[in-house]
């Protein structure tokens, strides 16, 4: 008899059966060792659009709202049915009597397993493989432990909870105001509008603000000067520097305050995507991508964490991933409460890996995971700030300075110095006097606010609502470490958001969008009260059934409050419909709209972008098949595409693949090709590569 393994992604299926001699080769699966190891390819199994309901939903008419089902139906993932019929055979083999649920260990990992267990009508015995590193010691570990699948049940309540009460709010609100508004598309969502809310408010804040002038007297003092007291007055400034010049200077107060610096925690995802933005410029996706290939890799622990402590049991582990220290490692200091999955951390297996050979972006994240493992348990980084007062005919300057006693941790990481006062002064003493002294006044402004950047978003995404959450509450925010990068990508490819170097900017169609949603879309302490109903359902503090309740009674709501559009805002969406009309889909880079360009190919409105899709490229030919407006619009839209009759330069022959869109690592459109038996990464640039990815 058999024990079937299911796992999220192909590559674990193949470090798992590698670790339990599982090394058979089938068509969608391994075998060996009464042991079968299969995969599910993400999700195999998707909710079913309004109109497989009810054919009626096929057009979108305002009498048919809200859209509730009762039933909730699924439907195979485009693209993914023959892994998924592979999957049902495994389950209903006569030789398979036990079904192990190895995905991702997450509440997205247990929603992609549970669909297909319960597609396929399975009754057999479940168990759970809970590991947070693909090493064979933990995969060795995880199958001499595994859990009853039944301890479960309510993460996967929780789970098919969050992405029924995602359909139920975008589905519904998403028609609601675009039937309202006529002809354009406005996608609207739980979580997403409240962030798009933020931006747009953010820039509003910006456009309104008023700058103020104000007037500081500097003393120049040769190797270092002192600032006076600002004012709003300029007259009053240069009364004070005309009074001072040429005067003298004393020096009547020298203050020294040692300073301590603890450490920093260790990664979570979203602090891991917050530093990866602000220090390599990467988005929240590119590092999430990285991260994971990483895990794949086996060279750090499981990423989709709001971990930042370690467990206990794993203080020997970590001083042996740190190695020779001339210091004792405080592992304690980063010990601490861990829910389902500790920090990020480097793997043990890492310390022996080349990670010369890691492509670029891989590499860089994980130098920031290894330096903030070393950081966050070196020794305290302890300075003296020195604040020394002058009097000069009766004004008072100040001078700051810093001197750094004891680097401790932030000797490992590349952090630029902002402080202000982390200049040296010279050694002065009491009473010292400076003669014949310049002074002049230093014009400055109050600032704006700034703009978003992917860095202070996820900032301000996590802290959402925090200050309306009970302070029990273990997740807080809008979305999850895990989601947050999705949203704003969803943002962006909807059109209501786009990048402009490292800033995030709502779009016209975005702030648009925002005037005329009602204030509960726009809430995130509504969606933010909403995340801690999924965390209760995930204890069992609640029913599923009950949350649900809530989500469809609020939906019914708002159709009900908004029967007609707004007047004054009918106006807004005139502009968007005439360009959506001609475009094909918008841009996965900056949310701009792409359209056809003459015979060349097909390119982002936004210049500055840089995203193209040539017609003709060494992937796209005439011999191989023609990249078309169709292909285009399906990628953009889908981000995948199933093409027939591909031309095989290596075989000779054609071939039938699904073609994805993999725009995430460089400036050059990449292409992902899956076949059943595996997969070809295909980069499309001046130096082509072809390499295959088992």
């Amino acid at each position: 008899m058999y024990t079937l393994v299911v796992c999220e992604k192909q590559s674990v299926a193949k470090s798992i059966a590698a670790v339990i001699n599982a090394m058979g080769r089938k068509s969608g699966f391994f075998i060996g060792n009464n042991y079968i190891i299969s995969w599910c390819a993400g999700h195999l199994l998707e909710l079913a659009a309004p109109e497989l309901y009810n054919e009626k939903y096929a057009k979108w008419h305002y009498a048919d709202l809200p859209i509730i089902p009762h039933d909730w139906k699924y439907v195979p993932a485009k693209g993914k049915e023959t892994q998924l019929k592979v999957l049902k055979d495994l389950l209903h083999r006569a030789d398979v009597d036990c079904v192990v649920n190895a995905c991702d260990a997450g509440r997205e990992g247990e929603l992609i397993f549970r669909l297909v267990y319960e597609y396929a009508n399975c009754t057999k015995p479940l168990k759970r493989l809970w590991i947070s590193s693909l090493e064979e010691a933990a995969i060795r570990a995880g199958f001499e432990s595994l859990r009853d699948g039944t301890e479960y049940d309510n993460l996967y309540s929780a789970a098919a909870c969050r992405e029924r009460a995602d359909w139920l709010v975008g589905i519904n609100m998403t028609r609601l105001f675009s039937i309202l508004y006529s002809g354009v598309t406005l996608n609207t969502g739980r979580v997403q509008s409240p962030t798009l809310a933020m931006l747009v408010n953010r820039e509003a804040d910006i456009a309104a603000f008023v700058k103020e002038p104000f007037y500081t007297p500097i003393l120049n003092l040769g190797d270092f000067a002192a600032n006076g007291e600002k004012t709003k007055d300029k007259a009053d400034a240069d009364q004070i520097a005309n009074a001072c010049s040429n005067q003298r200077a004393t020096v009547t107060e020298i203050e020294r305050i040692t300073k301590t610096l603890a450490p920093p925690k260790l990664y979570d995802l979203t602090s891991l995507q917050r530093d990866a933005n602000r220090l390599l410029g990467y988005t929240a996706q590119q590092t999430l991508d990285f991260a994971q290939s990483l895990y794949e890799k086996k060279h750090i622990s499981y990423p989709r964490t709001d971990a930042k402590y370690i467990t206990g049991d794993m203080r020997d582990t970590v001083l042996k991933i740190i190695g020779v220290t001339d210091y004792t490692p405080d592992i304690g200091r980063i010990v601490g409460k861990v829910s389902d999955h500790h920090a990020i951390i480097p793997t043990l297996e890492s310390q022996s890996a080349d990670m010369s050979l890691l492509p670029g972006g891989e590499r860089k994240v994980f130098e920031l995971i290894h330096k903030r493992l070393i950081a966050a348990v070196s020794p305290k980084h302890v300075y003296e700030v020195i604040t020394v007062t002058l009097d000069c005919n009766g004004s008072l300057f100040t001078a700051k300075g810093k001197t750094i006693i004891t680097a401790g941790w932030k000797t490992h990481l590349d952090e630029n110095e902002d402080d202000e006062d982390n200049s040296n002064l010279p050694e002065l003493t009491k009473g010292q006097v400076f003669n014949n002294v310049s002074v002049f006044v230093k014009e400055g402004s109050t600032s704006p606010p700034k703009h978003y950047t992917e860095d202070t978003l996820l900032s301000a995404m996590e802290n959402a609502g925090s200050e309306d959450m009970p302070e029990e509450a273990e997740r807080k925010g809008l979305g999850t470490p895990a989601t947050r990068a999705g949203i704003i990508e969803k943002l962006i490819k909807s059109g209501f958001v786009e990048r402009s170097k490292k800033t995030l900017l709502p779009t016209n169609l975005g702030k648009n969008l925002i005037a005329v949603l009602p204030s509960e879309l726009k809430s995130a302490k509504l969606t933010a009260i909403w995340e801690q109903q999924l965390l209760q359902v995930q204890r069992g503090e609640i029913r599923g059934d009950t949350f649900l309740d809530n989500i469809a009674r609020f939906t019914r709501s708002l159709v009900l409050n908004n029967t007609a559009p707004k007047p004054e805002y009918l106006h807004l969406f005139s502009d968007s419909k005439k360009q959506a009309s001609s475009a094909l889909g918008t841009c996965p880079r900056c949310g701009s709209l792409v359209r056809e360009g003459g015979t060349k190919g097909f390119f982002c409105d936004n210049q500055t972008c840089g995203f193209k899709m040539w017609r003709e490229s060494k992937f796209w030919t005439a011999k191989k098949k023609p990249l078309t407006a169709a292909i285009v619009s399906a990628l953009l839209k889908d981000g995948q595409v199933a093409v027939k009759g591909l031309y095989s330069e290596r075989t000779g022959k054609k071939y039938d693949a699904i073609v994805v869109l993999d725009d995430t690592v460089d400036g050059y459109v990449n292409f992902l090709v899956e076949f059943e038996q595996g997969s070809y990464f295909l980069k499309i640039n001046k130096n082509q590569t072809r390499m295959e990815v088992e």
